[in-house]
């Protein structure tokens, strides 16, 4: 799985735009593991409640949101602190069953599972001796 920005839009003058907008993004951290089952996706998202976690597949990329829902207690004397959104992209390999793909999100941490294809999980085959 590779990291991938694209351009899915475009501008008045029909040029295409990048993926970001003129918003500034974080990009959170994650881990990709692999198991036996496919793939395990797990970024750190902290500040983003449950609604604020956008998770979607298009065109083999796999594209994570997270909208900051850090709201200040009151009126600041001296802010040093703040959350922006995350985004990130991933190119996902062929093998992953697109249509099983599915997730939980639990404080600040999402969790991918990306299920190999049928066809790319390993198959013993009987041999008979004769």
């Amino acid at each position: 799985m590779t990291e991938k920005t694209v351009p899915v839009r475009t501008d008045k003058k029909g040029d295409l735009a990048a993926t970001r907008e003129e918003s500034r993004y974080l990009v959170p951290a994650v881990d990709i593991y692999e198991t036996s089952e496919g793939l395990v996706v797990v970024a750190d998202l902290p500040g983003v409640d449950k609604d604020g976690v956008s998770v979607r597949v298009e065109n083999g990329i796999l594209t994570i949101q997270g909208k900051s829902a850090w709201k200040p207690l009151g009126t600041a004397f001296l802010e040093e602190f703040g959350l922006m959104d995350y985004f990130r992209q991933f190119e996902l390999p062929g093998e992953v069953d697109q249509g099983k793909i599915g997730g939980e999100f639990k404080n600040g941490v999402l969790t991918i599972r990306l299920p190999k294809a049928e066809k790319a999980k390993p198959v013993s085959i009987q041999v008979k001796v004769n």
